[in-house]
């Protein structure tokens, strides 16, 4: 923890370095230029409630909830160093109910950041600072809807209609910054989180939550120079932290850019094991890469870690508007604590992003995941038409699915059809958008062939998000 000269001294510091980021900021090109404004990535500028949606194919009757997904919408034009990641949130839900389409809605976070800009008012709730805009993630947690960010505020809860019903530190309990990427343990329902924060650069956090939401304890682990840690994974036994050579960067906070985090080709890479309940970390080296998602993470019965992500050779390296950099594919990781290594292995060379797993078999040995492939050309900007995946991590077969020309998805997360269903028996549903048309649309898949089940109609254009999930209605 921080003693009070250090906070005493970050204080007095922190508005000398605002100072000289916004002089250096007018000097960066305009908003204009910045190819995550415009385009496709051009933010809506209403929030809308459509009740009248068509639909194509056949709604399974199963499905009763909500998919909801996340991404930044910048309320205003944007400012000279402005980076994707760091817009206002908007959450873009359709509910779905007896085979059919009740509602999509599109709403803001009602944060301090969007009414100062003339937006809705913020709502209600405790924050750590004025810069409360979540943007990254939203998913179940208890019984509420949570928006979720990484490295800065506090989450928001939303209600059924996706509304901002005010920011939460669950009960009190959570002391510092959150994460996007919280992930449950199917068997004891606990949420475990390694959350990062550029205030504090010689330490992170692990947050464990039970099932409600109710904050059980906060880890402090020591780590060097505030690496951006997106993702983490989880096994039986172990919370798996991805130490990577991404981190904040003082020149580019002084620079203007408004994402302060950059490549850092000096930093070692590891992994860290950490036992669920706490305790000593065990760090293993890994060759330099970054890291942002984890498909699945399991134990193999020899004392050693497997772990399947998707893998960068790197990311950030310059001054960049977005997440660019060279895609090396899926990866499985076997950590080797006893020998000190880890061992990477090419599951498939393919740029790919968003791994999602049948989710009752997180933490477990497992068969199925669902990836969303990248553009050939490496083009991160998400403007080009790209694939679905379906792996059979155990088979090596791999199942794709193309939308069609000028049609580009997002991610894709699978749903159960029931829940004592086989792995993988179910189906996987995402947004995809056309960019010649200027339409979206949810896409219900089935989860073995990638076949379509039913598409429910969208009369506008969703700019490319982030993360999504099936919230069930119960």
């Amino acid at each position: 923890m921080a003693s009070v000269i250090e906070k005493t001294i970050r204080k007095a510091v922190t508005p000398a370095i605002r100072a000289v980021a916004a002089i250096n900021r007018a000097r960066l090109d305009p908003p204009s230029d910045n190819p995550f404004l415009t385009g496709i990535h051009t933010p809506m500028r209403e929030e809308k409630t459509l009740t009248d949606l068509a639909v194509s194919g056949t709604i399974p009757a199963e499905l009763d909830g909500r998919y909801v997904r996340i991404g930044p919408n910048p309320f205003d034009d944007g400012t000279r160093g402005h980076h994707w990641f760091v817009g206002d949130g908007m959450v873009h839900g359709i509910r779905l109910k007896g085979g059919k389409a009740e509602w999509y809605r599109n709403r803001y976070i009602r944060s301090h950041v969007l009414e100062e800009k003339g937006g809705p008012a913020a709502a209600p709730g405790p924050r750590r600072s004025l810069r409360d805009t979540v943007n990254t993630n939203v998913l179940g947690i208890g019984d509420t809807i949570m928006a979720l960010v990484e490295a800065g505020s506090f989450p928001a809860a939303l209600d059924g209609d996706l509304e901002t019903i005010g920011y939460s530190d669950f009960g009190g309990g959570l002391t510092g910054s959150f994460t996007a990427h919280p992930h449950q343990c199917p068997l004891t329902g606990e949420f475990h989180a390694i959350c990062y924060d550029a205030t504090n650069p010689a330490a992170i956090r692990h947050v464990a939550l039970d099932r409600q939401g109710k904050v059980l304890r906060e880890t402090p682990i020591a780590v060097e120079h505030g690496p951006s840690i997106h993702d983490c994974a989880l096994t039986e036994n172990y919370v798996i932290i991805l130490d990577l050579p991404v981190t904040f960067s003082m020149k580019a906070l002084l620079a203007g850019h408004q994402f302060p985090y950059r490549w850092n080709a000096e930093y070692r890479a590891r992994v860290g094991l950490m036992p669920r309940s706490g305790g000593d970390v065990t760090w293993v080296p890994v060759d330099p890469c970054y890291v942002f998602h984890v498909g699945n993470a399991f134990e193999d019965g020899e004392g050693r870690v497997v772990i399947d992500l998707c893998a960068y050779e790197t990311i950030f390296d310059g001054e960049m508007p977005g997440p660019y950099g060279r895609a090396l594919g899926l990866e499985r990781w076997t950590v080797d604590p006893a020998a000190g290594q880890v061992e990477r292995r090419t599951i498939d060379a393919s740029g790919q992003e968003f791994p999602r797993p049948d989710e009752r078999y997180f933490t477990r040995n497992y068969r199925y995941l669902w990836v969303m492939g990248l553009p050939e050309d490496g083009d991160l900007e998400f403007v080009a038409p790209m694939p679905l995946y379906r792996h059979d991590v155990l088979s090596g077969e791999r199942v794709q699915r193309d939308f069609g020309p000028g049609r580009i998805p997002g991610e894709f997360v699978f749903v159960p059809r029931c829940p004592d269903a086989p792995e993988g028996d179910g189906w996987v549903m995402g947004y995809v958008i056309d960019r010649r048309e200027r339409t979206s649309a949810l896409e219900i898949l089935d989860a073995t062939t990638l076949q379509s089940v039913a598409v429910v109609h969208i009369p506008h254009l969703i700019p490319p998000g982030f993360h999504g999930n099936w919230i069930a209605a119960s």
